[in-house]
């Protein structure tokens, strides 16, 4: 998986991440959903590499990335952070403006990364992304049980 790919641990200034990356071109950074990681995107990434310099995080919170503090307000966990993540991350590898593809709840923190910082965001692709208000109406006693 992932040939010619490399993996780094990346210590940002809010999370450490795993990453994946490679390829050459225009950057996409590609986020998974839950409760996935970066590996959703093995058999995408090498296809997107060959015009995209692709780059697959593990999002905070999710397999071998920093698992942020438990507070009150649950902001470590927020798609906000994670959105913040991501900028620090493609800043750390060159990248001011890039393309963002999220999938699942990986939307959530492509949107969110789009809303708040859209000068560095080129493209905006929501794959399988359920409104967050229908998210939270199905959301019941029964569903959480199941």
């Amino acid at each position: 998986m992932f040939d010619n790919f490399s993996l780094d641990i990346v210590k940002l200034p809010e999370a450490t991440l795993r990453v994946r990356h490679g390829g050459s071109g225009s950057p996409v950074l590609l986020l998974h959903g839950h409760p996935r990681t970066h590996a959703t995107w093995h058999r995408v990434a090498p296809l997107l590499a060959k015009n995209h310099y692709v780059v697959c995080p593990d999002l905070r919170g999710f397999g071998q990335s920093s698992k942020p503090e438990d507070t009150a307000d649950h902001a470590g966990s927020s798609k906000r952070a994670k959105a913040r993540d991501c900028i620090a991350l493609m800043h750390h590898l060159g990248y001011q403006r890039f393309a963002v593809i999220g999938h699942d709840r990986g939307s959530y923190t492509a949107f969110r990364t789009a809303m708040d910082h859209p000068e560095a965001v080129t493209h905006l692709g929501i794959l399988d992304g359920v409104p967050i208000l229908e998210a939270l109406e199905r959301c019941n006693a029964q569903f959480a049980t199941k």
